[in-house]
């Protein structure tokens, strides 16, 4: 025993999380100094290396699409925490924190993840290969709920401003959490095989069924050290902050810029998982994490800030400006484009990684 307990302590995947979470209640809600700002951001990188790793094994164990949401809803979770936190802590300077986070998760994975995973999977085999029946399914749920939640406030008449009325945000809440468990019943369900790889002749292939899955002990290990991971990487991505903050600042960047450097960080490990399955071969588990992301990042946010609203003061801004609906509606068509034949090639992934790009270079500078 141990000798076991030492071999997991010298394991950098076991090490680097706990390291990483203890110098995160270290450092909570302290200004750092330059040097450990930098030990705080490699301990960042390597929790999200490590967080990957133990998704990996858990997804192994307990095989496609389950992976891919155990990995999509911790991520979530923790940052749904994370957010509901901030905005309590600082309501005056947080009522667009929700939209904004959720805004760049549906942009970063629905153009960012996707694009680099059909990218990596055409340069693989010519023609990134995926099942257009549990792809399209999940665009179009992705699509409803930001319509539901991002674009309806827009336009809604009960409040001054792009919010909800207590009536509607308690529908819009309902609504999320409805569509997202229906959703996870459908891939986990009766039409699992159509969130399973398929091969040049478009048959699905379960390629866990014929590998040595890990042993259900190790499995569970690997769990709580993905969550421990993820809550390194969202904690300390926190923590770094004020340094980011002051980089934007210094750089004349909208202070919005700073959600979309944050989002970029916590999704990290989604975005690793769906590179290094792309890489493989696998496009579908890459698109599982692209969607899955977005629409647990939706489906989960909403009623946890309308639960929160009940003692939060002021506005809670939900509604998405001109630029923004103009980037999701362009995302909407595009996405549907690609998914709808099964196949894509370099354009596709080139197409929505410039969105992307677009993405970033407005929030700079809008």
């Amino acid at each position: 025993m141990a000798a076991l307990l030492r071999s997991r302590l010298t394991d950098w995947t076991v090490s680097v999380p706990v390291l990483a979470v203890l110098v995160l209640l270290g450092t909570w809600g302290r200004d750092l100094a330059g040097p450990l700002v930098v030990v705080v951001a490699v301990l960042l990188g390597g929790a999200v290396l490590a967080a990957v790793h133990h998704a990996e094994v858990v997804a192994h164990r307990v095989g496609e699409p389950y992976g891919s949401l155990v990995l999509a809803v911790a991520v979530t979770v923790i940052e749904v925490a994370l957010i509901v936190t901030l905005m309590i802590s600082g309501p005056e300077k947080t009522q667009s924190l929700a939209r904004d986070t959720v805004f760049a998760a549906i942009m970063i994975t629905c153009n960012g993840i996707l694009g680099l995973s059909l990218l990596l999977g055409a340069l693989r085999r010519r023609v990134a290969l995926f099942n257009p029946e549990g792809t399209g399914g999940a665009l179009a749920t992705v699509i409803t709920l930001a319509t539901l939640s991002l674009v309806i406030p827009t336009f809604t008449t009960s409040r001054p401003g792009p919010e909800f009325s207590p009536a509607q945000l308690t529908f819009a809440a309902i609504a999320s959490l409805a569509l997202y468990g229906l959703f996870v019943l459908v891939q986990t369900g009766r039409h699992r095989d159509y969130f399973l790889p398929v091969d040049s002749a478009g048959q699905v292939v379960d390629e866990e069924a014929h590998a040595k899955p890990p042993s259900t002990r190790d499995a569970l290990i690997s769990l709580g050290l993905l969550l421990v991971a993820l809550v390194a990487v969202v904690g300390d991505a926190k923590t770094v902050s004020p340094t980011i903050e002051a980089g934007v600042a210094a750089a004349n960047l909208p202070h919005a810029f700073v959600g979309v450097i944050i989002a970029l960080l916590v999704l990290l490990p989604e975005t690793l998982a769906a590179a290094r399955a792309a890489r493989r071969d696998r496009v579908q588990i890459s698109l599982n994490l692209a969607l899955g992301s977005a629409m647990a990042s939706i489906g989960l946010t909403i009623p946890a800030i309308a639960i929160a609203s009940i003692w939060l003061e002021g506005p809670l801004l939900l509604g998405l400006g001109g630029t923004q609906l103009a980037l999701l509606t362009l995302t909407a068509v595009t996405g549907v484009l690609t998914v709808v034949p099964g196949r894509a090639t370099l354009l596709q992934g080139g197409v929505h990684l410039v969105l992307l790009a677009a993405f970033v270079f407005l929030a700079a500078s809008p």
